[in-house]
């Protein structure tokens, strides 16, 4: 087996309209939400980005194209899935993962351990294995003015070792 590290990151703006802020496949809050094709879950795209970029795979538009109707208003948990799905085609398994969310509000941390308990299952690891973390901008730029919202994901994934250096 052989250990490949992927790194992802996503960033969208608060929504003008009411609608419901999912953070990690978790409703945060009610009508906070993000902008977005999908349900804008920041978290979900960065992690899958993560997964994809690590097995050198096209980026989540590609898989999930913003102007695809059929694509709106997804739940990105469907996102990372498939992201895990490709993974699994090659062989591979996630190790572990680990999350940042960048932005002023809302308080992120009480609604950790049950984004820790959604996510760890699509990955097959145990939610011990999932880090979530939050962060302010500390008021500078466009996160620091509330105007949206940041993440970024690392994972550690385990492949079989049957490529051949040239590929």
């Amino acid at each position: 087996m052989i250990t490949l590290v992927g790194l992802g990151y996503d960033i969208h703006r608060f929504s003008t309209s009411p609608r419901p802020l999912t953070l990690g496949g978790v409703q945060v809050h009610p009508s906070r939400g993000l902008d977005g094709h999908s349900d804008a879950d920041v978290l979900c795209h960065a992690l899958a980005d993560a997964i994809l970029g690590a097995i050198g795979e096209p980026d989540i538009g590609h898989w999930f194209p913003p102007g695809d109707p059929a694509c709106a208003g997804i739940c990105s948990l469907r996102i990372v899935e498939k992201a895990v799905e490709l993974l699994q085609s090659q062989g591979g398994r996630l190790v572990n993962a680990d999350c940042v969310l960048i932005a002023e509000a809302p308080r992120i941390l009480p609604h950790v351990p049950q984004m820790k308990e959604t996510l760890a299952p699509i990955l097959g690891i145990s939610p011990r294995r999932v880090g979530i973390k939050a962060t302010t901008n500390e008021q500078l730029g466009a996160l620091g003015r509330s105007e949206g919202m940041a993440a970024f994901a690392t994972v550690s994934l385990l492949l079989p070792n049957s490529i051949s250096p040239s590929e």
